[in-house]
């Protein structure tokens, strides 16, 4: 199973997105515990993701987060504007098994 932690700034605006992508992995038989969270629990929730996935409103985390990431081994990245806005299941879950495949 992967596991893939969205963080924003409530944690509220990406729960639209996380129903997206789970019936994305869904569609495709992938195994996936899909999870959003508010700013300040992103780092708390980092020890059990296998990739952190930053809404475009708070690029400006992603180096506070990418310390503790590294630390983890965790790769983290900022959703691309585009796919957020349209609220692209399907493009955000590929970017994120692109960084947990590497």
């Amino acid at each position: 199973m992967k596991h893939i932690l969205l963080a924003c700034s409530s944690g509220m605006s990406t729960s639209l997105l996380v129903k997206k992508m789970e019936e994305e992995a869904k569609g495709r038989g992938i195994d996936v515990k899909i999870w959003a969270v508010a700013q300040d629990k992103a780092v708390k929730e980092l020890e059990n993701a296998d990739v952190l996935l930053i809404g475009p409103q708070m690029r400006f985390m992603k180096k506070k987060y990418g310390k503790v990431a590294d630390e983890l081994g965790v790769p983290l990245d900022v959703i691309n504007p585009v796919a957020y806005g349209r609220v692209d299941g399907k493009a955000v879950l590929d970017h994120a098994l692109k960084l947990i495949d590497g």
